[in-house]
């Protein structure tokens, strides 16, 4: 019989499960773990034994026999009661089929936790199943990828109650750690020696699929950041003629600023690094088709799903769609042609004074459009939220966003304590320090994306970013055309600025003198 003695358990030696593994045993506790297949549990057990481990922690693992199913029992009986059994293993089919084996081996009060990327959905109609069992689910979002697995992610669990009770503490320990003043990551974390103190990026996110849901839009906005940093990039380097060396001593001035963030970071990192076959410029060598996970997908999906607008997602799902169909844009671009304007005073230089202007603009377009951005991320959350009645708190999901995961900024703080001063709030934009922020830059933001169409610069999120604004602050929107057009062909009514909202007319198109009716 095996002794429990763990404290908690993990199903999926891949690169995110491994590492994960390691921060909790990091933090002083015993982690029992298992895979599917039993070759990669005993290397990973041998290149880890207690002495590279911090205080208290320990790895438990059976690679024998080969049977999975007795190698899973042995597992299950290993962890102690409640048990809590994490799980990393591909998305979908695979997560169920490892329920599957789990459930027949586990208790009442057993908590199974999918720190996947699963779809909120299937996370719901998981939770639902395993509750009608008498086990607990936990849909636990997990962001960092695999240096924030290692030394600190941000993670967003959702489930019941009770079921967060149970894995608080260890989510807790483990989660990336912020100063309580500042808002800012706390570094130094290292093998065996975990940072002390600050505050867990990690809160109790709301029922079923709340933190998948959240999580997901988390990935969307990282998809909108990362297309408008390379959008910035190629204004700076089409348009400006800048270096791609040049380009990174930009973003790392940037990131001293109010742009300061992982992904400009790790940005101005990239565009300074040579190739180590040819010594070129890495980034150009690098094949300018992107790849993706489906993430973003699911978050523009859902914004349709709510009838929310988050155009600036969408494009950058929309961006890496392009850039994949490489071969067919190289054919395209020997028969279409661009403007017949180039180099920086043909184009930019109608605009602006100077390179350095122009690149201190593209910085606040950048910001502004990072804004709308987020702004959006944020509706479609509160959309989701009143749909399956979360209870949503915007400003601790912000908090648990300043570290650890991909999309960590300097200014979550300030989304932060626009929630914090207007829990309500419709919109970040209309927040003091965001309204105020975007209209002393909108001059700048607009002149930028005048020069990159002059210079046939591609911008889709900047652009769909400044189109947004535009719509949202618009009082009055050409949409009484459209609604008068799905009138004429369709009879779909409509409604009248001169009387109450809700009351609908249709005009009897076909006969004579288009009389009113209202319906």
């Amino acid at each position: 019989m095996t002794t429990a003695s763990a404290d908690i358990g993990l199903v999926g030696l891949e690169v995110m499960g491994k590492n994960l593994i390691l921060n909790m045993a990091d933090h002083g506790f015993k982690v029992a773990v298992h895979n599917r297949s039993a070759s990669k549990v005993g290397p990973f057990l041998a290149e880890n034994p207690q002495s590279v481990l911090g205080p208290g922690g320990a790895l438990i693992g059976f690679t024998e026999p080969e049977d999975e199913t007795v190698r899973l029992r042995k597992f299950v009986d290993a962890i102690k009661k409640p048990r809590k059994v994490i799980l990393l293993v591909k998305a979908g089919e695979p997560t169920d089929a490892t329920i599957n084996k789990l459930v027949p081996l586990l208790e009442k009060g057993d908590v199974i936790i999918d720190g996947g990327n699963a779809l909120y959905t299937d996370t719901q109609r998981r939770e639902k199943a395993l509750n009608e069992k008498g086990l607990l689910f936990v849909g636990s979002g997990v962001s960092g990828g695999e240096e924030g697995a290692r030394f600190g992610p941000s993670l967003m669990p959702a489930g019941k109650p009770e079921a967060w009770a149970t894995l608080k503490p260890i989510w807790e320990a483990i989660a990336a750690k912020v100063d309580a003043n500042t808002g800012k990551p706390i570094p130094g974390a290292a093998p065996g020696k975990p940072v002390k103190g600050g505050v867990p990026c990690t809160t109790f996110i709301g029922s079923d699929g709340a933190g998948h849901y959240v999580k997901m839009v988390h990935n969307g906005i990282e998809y909108g950041d990362m297309q408008m940093i390379c959008e910035a990039y190629a204004l700076m380097n089409q348009v400006a003629g800048m270096s791609p060396s040049e380009c990174s001593d930009v973003f790392k001035e940037w990131n001293k600023g109010d742009l300061d963030s992982f992904l400009i970071e790790i940005t101005a990192d990239v565009l300074q690094q040579k190739d180590p076959v040819t010594g070129k410029p890495f980034v150009d060598i690098v094949m300018d088709a992107a790849g993706q996970k489906g993430t973003g997908k699911w978050t523009s999906v859902g914004a349709l799903d709510m009838g929310v607008p988050a155009p600036t997602v969408a494009e950058a799902v929309f961006a890496r769609f392009i850039s994949a169909i490489k071969e067919e844009r190289v054919a395209a671009s020997k028969i279409l042609k661009g403007p017949a304007a180039a180099g920086f005073d043909a184009t930019a230089g109608k605009l602006f004074k100077s390179k350095q202007e122009f690149v201190d603009a593209v910085g606040r377009a950048l910001y502004c459009s990072k804004i709308c951005s987020y702004a959006q991320g944020f509706q479609l959350m509160a959309a989701a939220g009143k749909e399956y009645n979360w209870g949503l708190k915007f400003g601790e999901i912000a908090m648990i966003w300043r570290g650890g995961c991909i999309i960590r900024a300097g200014f979550l703080q300030k989304i932060k304590e626009a929630y914090d001063k207007n829990p309500k709030l419709a919109n970040l934009l209309l927040d003091p320090y965001f309204a105020g922020t975007v209209e002393k830059s909108a001059d700048a933001w607009r002149r930028v994306i005048a020069a990159g169409s002059l210079a046939g610069v591609p911008m889709p999120t900047l652009g769909s970013a400044l189109c947004y604004f535009d719509s949202y602050r618009s009082e009055r929107l050409p949409a009484n055309l459209l609604q008068a057009q799905r009138d004429f062909f369709g009879a779909h009514t409509y409604e009248r600025v001169d009387q109450p909202r809700g009351k609908f007319f249709h005009l009897d198109w076909p006969a004579k003198g288009r009389p009113q009716e209202e319906r």
